[in-house]
C-alpha cells in the first residue's frame, strides 16, 4: 500500500497509521475452518422459507418494531434474569466499541487476559483508552494473583474475561472469577462469544453484581454472515450504554434472520450438539499424533502446538485446508495453530492434511 500524501496523513491518527487492520485469510478454494463458524446450512425448506419472509421486509422503512420483537426474544432465549435488561449490536464488535466509547473519562482503562481476543485492546486504542493486558499461565489459566495485583494498580473501567477464551477455547476457573469480580473498581464484561459449546454459563449469575454485563453473538449460533451481537446486565447500567448506541445500528434484513432463526432454535441447537460432538472426535484424534499437545475446548475450536507452526499450517493450507496461525500473537502461543471444528468430512480432511505437513 502507498503512502498517504503528508498533506493527508497529517489528518489521520498516528497510531492508526502505525497499526495493521484486522486481517481475513483468503479461503477460495478451501475447507474454510480459520474462523469458528459454523459449517452447516439451513436446510433446503428453511432456506426458502427465510427467503420469502426476507423478500416481504419493508426495506424503504427505517427499523421500527421488530427491533424490539427480537430484543424480547432474545431476552426469551437466554432466560434474561429479572431486573435486567438486553442491547443489541452489529456484531459484538460494535458492543466492545460501545462500552469503550461510554466508558471513555480521564485516566478511563480497560483490562484483559492475553492471549485473547483481539478486539479488546483494539477497541481500547481507538478510543483512546490504555488497555492492560495480563498474561495467562502457560497452560491458559488466569493469573489470579496477577490479575488481582493489575487490577488493584491500574483501576480499570473495564475489565474483558472471554468465558471460553478465544484462541485458548478453555472455560477459567469459576472461583477466580467471582474474586475478580469481588475486587473490579468499575465494569466486568463476560463474553459468552461461544456459548452454543460451552459446558457453563454466566447467565444465572447475571444480576447479582450492579458492575457485571454478559455480551453474546449469534455468530456461533449459526449467523456469522448476519452480525448480530446482544449485550445483557442490569437495567440501569444498560440504558446508560444504549445511549450512544446508533439509532439504527441493526438492519431490518439481519432482524428478520435472526427472529426467523430464534423460531427455529432446534435446528441451531441440534447443528451445536452435532459440532460438539465433531469437537471430542477431533480432540481424540488430535492426541494420538505425535508431536501434538491438544488442550481443551468448550468451544468450537481447538488450540494445539505442534514442531513447527509456520510450517505446518503451509502444509496444511497446500493441501486445501485452512485454519488460523496463532503462533505471533503471543508469546505463550507459541507454535500454536487454532483448529475451528467443522463437519465430519472437513474434519477428517483437517486431519489428514495436519498429519501429511507435521
Amino acid at each position: 500500500m502507498s503512502a498517504l500524501p503528508d498533506k493527508l496523513s497529517r489528518l489521520i491518527r498516528q497510531d492508526v497509521q502505525s497499526m495493521h487492520a484486522y486481517a481475513v485469510q483468503d479461503a477460495a478454494g478451501l475447507v474454510k475452518l480459520d474462523a469458528m463458524e459454523n459449517p452447516h446450512r439451513l436446510p433446503p425448506a428453511l432456506q426458502a422459507e427465510l427467503g420469502q419472509r426476507l423478500g416481504a421486509v419493508a426495506l424503504n422503512r427505517y427499523p421500527g418494531p421488530r427491533i424490539d420483537e427480537l430484543r424480547a426474544a432474545l431476552a426469551r432465549q437466554a432466560g434474561l434474569p429479572a431486573g435486567c435488561a438486553l442491547m443489541l449490536g452489529n456484531g459484538s464488535d460494535e458492543l466492545i466499541s460501545l462500552l469503550a466509547m461510554a466508558c471513555d473519562v480521564p485516566g478511563a482503562s480497560v483490562l484483559s487476559p492475553l492471549p485473547g481476543f483481539v478486539m479488546y485492546a483494539m477497541s481500547a486504542q481507538l478510543q483512546g483508552l490504555k488497555f492492560i493486558g495480563v498474561d495467562l499461565t502457560p497452560d491458559f489459566e488466569l493469573d489470579e494473583a496477577a490479575m488481582l495485583a493489575a487490577i488493584a494498580q491500574h483501576q480499570p473501567s473495564i475489565i474483558y474475561l472471554a468465558y471460553p477464551n478465544n484462541p485458548t477455547a478453555n472455560l477459567w476457573d469459576d472461583a477466580v472469577i467471582e474474586r475478580i469480580v469481588q475486587a473490579a473498581p468499575g465494569l466486568v464484561v463476560i463474553d459468552e462469544a461461544y456459548q452454543p459449546f460451552s459446558s457453563r454459563s454466566y447467565i444465572d449469575r447475571l444480576g447479582r453484581h450492579p458492575h457485571v454485563l454478559l455480551m453474546r453473538t449469534l455468530s456461533k449460533f449459526g449467523l456469522a454472515g448476519v452480525r448480530l451481537g446482544y449485550m445483557m446486565g442490569p437495567s440501569a447500567l444498560i440504558a446508560e450504554i444504549d445511549k450512544v448506541r446508533p439509532p439504527y445500528n441493526i438492519s431490518v434484513l439481519n432482524a428478520e434472520a435472526a427472529l426467523f432463526a430464534l423460531e427455529h432454535a432446534d435446528v441451531y441447537q441440534a447443528q451445536a450438539a452435532d459440532l460438539r460432538a465433531q469437537r471430542e472426535a477431533l480432540m481424540q484424534a488430535l492426541a494420538k499424533l505425535p508431536g501434538v499437545k491438544v488442550w481443551p475446548s468448550d468451544a468450537n475450536m481447538v488450540l494445539v502446538r505442534v514442531p513447527d507452526a509456520p510450517a505446518t499450517f503451509d502444509g496444511i493450507k497446500r493441501r486445501g485446508v485452512l485454519v488460523k496461525n496463532v503462533s505471533k500473537m503471543h508469546p505463550l502461543l507459541a507454535h500454536c495453530l487454532r483448529l475451528t471444528v467443522g463437519t465430519a468430512d472437513e474434519n477428517a480432511q483437517m486431519l489428514a492434511a495436519l498429519q501429511a505437513s507435521l
